[in-house]
């Protein structure tokens, strides 16, 4: 709740005097909206997502055992992640390290991260049971003859039983997307698995090993950045590479992994970089369309701690710093769907040339005022800034900024006149043939005459001036 408080802070001074917020859908997902709702309110949270397609979202809670008993619910309601990751066809969580030039945090360089959105323990049936036989059984939907998938026989009286799946068939779309970006941000790719052990990961290295051999090796390998990865597209053990994240803190590497290995493995990079709160959580989805769903969110999860020291009426200093990432990410993909759906209304282009300018902006009046050592005080320590006192720092800071990017006098209106060629004289040439005599002389097509073809055409014309006797 205390981040709930703090967002709405930093978007009444930070987005609201640049921006129409009134048009922004909200949907409360706390443990008391969902109870009181039957859960309608996720529902409606997600059908709108997919409308939408791009989606800023706040730290939730999935309620324990316990949790249940002291919010008084009717259930323990299921992770409404896990709902988002199936209503918008997730593909993949990104999870990438921030970085503030100046300061030095635990990667020097950037390192990305794509977690497969689907599958795996999260989706798990299970139960517990005593003795007896476990029977796996696939039927095939095509009405083919069923068969067994696993059978084993239980001895111990007291057992619990899982059964999960690794939906593979969104493993290129992962592919795609984690190799594009690893380009675009040049670093290593790294591919992580346990498969030797569990066997049935071989299917997600064969399938990204398939994509990166088919259409992008020679792409890093032009780029060198296959050096230190001997040539080609490694594959590491899960085991190995929790040991890795700790020895290449020069960063410059991205892996993707199953969705239990990239959610311990994004927490180990978050530590060794200073904390959660420097690494952003983007799901990519995709709506039926083909269009990119994208939902941002700060990876650190709720405060606890500080929330309860608000209510005690206690000084609190929040770094907002992953949140705002995800705030940003999500308009400007909101900007770029507009920019998408009409590439030629003028509207759109400013408005997505403007959002751009604004995010970059803000990042660097964020960004500056942690280097000045105004941060907040788990980067500056107990002399840090309050909540408050730090947003309203980067407010300011911000509208200065963007007050230097404005021209203090509007540029002169251009009459007809002022025109090198006003249009009542465009009316007496034949334009047409102004246009081939043109033509004919850019030799280089670029709309440009050089000094040498400038001159022969004088020459033709016979209007070259010549030397004075």
């Amino acid at each position: 709740r205390h981040r709930e408080d703090a967002t709405k802070l930093l978007i009444e001074q930070w987005i609201e005097p640049h921006f129409d917020t009134s048009q922004w859908e909200s949907y409360d997902l706390s443990c008391k909206s969902r109870d009181d709702t039957d859960d309608q309110v996720l529902a409606d949270a997600v059908d709108a997502g997919k409308r939408i397609g791009a989606i800023f979202k706040e730290p939730t809670i999935t309620p324990s055992a316990i949790q249940v008993q002291e919010m008084g619910l009717k259930k323990a309601w299921g992770s409404p992640n896990g709902a988002m990751r199936r209503g918008w066809n997730g593909i993949t969580i990104s999870r990438d390290t921030i970085h503030i030039d100046g300061i030095e945090l635990g990667y020097k360089n950037q390192v990305l991260f794509e977690r497969h959105a689907v599958g795996g323990e999260y989706g798990a049936g299970w139960n517990e049971v005593g003795q007896g036989t476990l029977l796996t059984t696939y039927i095939p939907k095509d009405g083919g003859a069923p068969f067994v998938v696993d059978k084993r026989d239980l001895t111990d009286s007291h057992n619990v039983c899982v059964v999960y799946h690794n939906p593979y068939d969104n493993v290129r779309e992962l592919a795609h997307l984690f190799f594009n970006r690893c380009l675009e941000h040049k670093v290593t790719p790294y591919i992580v698995t346990k498969k030797t052990v569990f066997k049935w990961q071989e299917g997600f290295w064969a399938t990204m090993k398939k994509v990166f051999d088919e259409t992008y090796k020679e792409d890093f390998l032009k780029a060198g950045l296959l050096d230190r990865s001997g040539g080609d597209l490694q594959h590491l053990i899960s085991d190995a590479a929790t040991m890795q994240l700790i020895r290449w803190t020069d960063g410059g590497f991205g892996m993707a992994a199953h969705n239990y290995d990239g959610d311990m493995l994004t927490d180990q990079i978050a530590q060794v970089h200073r904390s959660p709160g420097f690494i952003t959580s983007n799901l990519v989805g995709k709506s039926d369309d083909g269009t990119l769903i994208k939902e941002f969110e700060a990876s650190h999860g709720t405060v606890t701690d500080l929330w309860n020291d608000h209510l005690a009426g206690k000084e609190t200093s929040l770094n907002p710093l992953g949140l705002v990432e995800a705030l940003l990410g999500a308009m400007t993909h909101a900007a770029q769907l507009e920019l998408n759906a009409k590439p030629k209304d003028k509207e759109v282009k400013n408005m997505h040339a403007f959002v751009n300018n604004y995010t970059t902006t803000l990042r660097t009046a964020l960004h500056n005022t942690f280097r000045y050592g105004q941060g907040t005080r788990d980067m500056c320590g107990p002399t840090g800034f309050t909540t408050e006192d730090f947003i309203a720092k980067v407010a300011w800071r911000l509208n200065r900024y963007l007050a230097q990017q404005t021209e203090e006098q509007a540029p002169p209106e251009l009459k007809e006149e002022d025109l090198e060629l006003p249009a009542s004289k465009l009316k007496e040439l034949d334009q047409k043939a102004l246009m081939n005599l043109f033509e004919k002389y850019d030799k280089s097509g670029e709309g440009k005459i050089d000094f040498k073809n400038f001159s022969k055409m004088l020459l033709k014309m016979g209007v070259a001036p010549k030397k004075q006797s």
